[in-house]
């Protein structure tokens, strides 16, 4: 799953990485450390100019509400339970369908954090017999320093409620792409924990490589095979991980010392 991550690149430089064309500077987001659902979060995403005469897709950097929200649904109260679709399944749920075809985003991030647990207490959770309690942290990052950019979708959803002038009329909404975690070895694993992202949690948010990028931005692009091929997990080896303090578990912590590499964790593991 995805739960948590961390965003702290300037759009000025996401704006670099990702070709952006048009990006509001009063949409600025302060570095978060400790990303948690419903919270505002950048998304890259190719969409028309609201109210330019210039039709064409432009790529945008914009600033939305992680968790997602069905057009259809009656009210955004489920938001907090959406945060994450499924990669084998995205393109048949009616909940990610609609915005699997035509409005697909990359959500840009340092790295995520995982909790290991037992593997007994995580088999239960794949068998969603039991909720999986947080342990020992882990910081997973590109091995590069490169950005993570996560496959995502969005969704717009009216507020009935309100009238068509108030600026909380349309919510703009997104939910991270899942897959199966990484079995293979990490590229920088810690001296004494994980040897594999398998082995932190049994699944991952889905990172795009750069030449996957365009293809999954396109909204023109909707064939549904094509783009179920775009969900291919990336080549193994590409990722590192190494413990935090459990000081993330915590939401209202946000700063860069979550990211500090302990040099053992600071729980008890199975390593």
């Amino acid at each position: 799953m995805c739960g948590r991550y961390a965003s702290s690149r300037r759009p000025e430089d996401l704006a670099g990485i990702f070709e952006i064309e048009k990006w509001e500077p009063e949409e600025a987001l302060a570095a978060d450390y400790n990303v948690a659902p419903t919270k505002e979060v950048y998304a890259v995403l190719d969409r028309p100019v609201k109210d330019a005469a210039d039709r064409r897709p432009v790529r945008q950097l914009r600033t939305l509400k992680w968790g997602l929200v069905p057009s259809w649904a009656k009210s955004p109260e489920g938001a907090a339970r959406m945060i994450n679709a499924r990669a084998e399944t995205v393109h048949e749920k009616p909940s990610y369908r609609r915005a699997f075809t035509s409005r697909r985003c990359i959500l840009p991030a340092d790295g995520y954090y995982e909790w290991v647990t037992a593997p007994e207490e995580r088999e239960l959770e794949v068998e969603g017999r039991k909720k999986r309690p947080r342990k020992q942290p882990y910081f997973v990052t590109p091995a590069d320093g490169s950005v993570f950019a996560m496959a995502g979708l969005y969704e717009f959803w009216r507020d009935r409620t309100l009238p068509d002038d108030h600026p909380q009329a349309w919510w703009v909404t997104c939910s991270v792409i899942t897959t199966e975690a990484e079995a293979g070895p990490l590229g920088v694993a810690p001296a004494d924990g994980p040897r594999s992202l398998a082995d932190i949690h049994p699944r991952m948010p889905l990172m795009l490589t750069p030449d996957r990028w365009d293809a999954w931005l396109d909204p023109a692009h909707t064939d549904v095979a094509d783009l179920r091929g775009l969900l291919a997990p990336p080549p193994e080896g590409l990722m590192r991980a190494y413990p935090v303090s459990t000081a993330v578990s915590n939401v209202r912590n946000a700063g860069p010392e979550l990211l500090k590499e302990l040099e053992g964790p600071e729980e008890g593991t199975l390593f």
